[in-house]
């Protein structure tokens, strides 16, 4: 794996969480609860978001700024650093812990994928 920082996996609500960051780009706590809660069959309570907006900025995946007692976040990482990144690292994780059988297994799935899609993944793993 390249040098860049592999961020953390996401736990559900943590995913549930930076997915309002990355469609926000930059919010209060109470801003995410609020758009969060929106979705939710049950709203959770400020606090819950407050100590996992916490975590998120301890693990590196936010920034915090605080202007008086109001905390202002937005995302260390846009989602498309962040998804190529895990990905890369769950990959490697996967070859390095089971060799031949995983890249088989991942051969398979590219075998039985619409010729158009394979095509363009394979272009696409070029540039990269």
């Amino acid at each position: 794996m390249s040098r860049r920082r592999v961020p953390p996996a996401l736990h559900e609500l943590e995913a549930e969480v930076m997915d309002a960051m990355w469609q926000l780009e930059r919010a209060t706590v109470r801003e995410v609860m609020e758009a969060c809660n929106a979705r939710a069959d049950k709203p959770r309570a400020y606090t819950t978001y407050m100590t996992i907006m916490t975590r998120l900025d301890t693990k590196g995946l936010l920034k915090r700024k605080r202007d008086g007692k109001t905390d202002t976040y937005w995302p260390r990482l846009d989602r498309a650093t962040y998804e190529e990144r895990r990905a890369a690292a769950e990959v490697e994780q996967l070859v390095e812990q089971f060799g031949d059988v995983a890249l088989v297994h991942f051969a398979r799935a590219m075998d039985g994928l619409d010729p158009a899609r394979a095509r363009a993944l394979r272009r696409h793993a070029r540039e990269q």
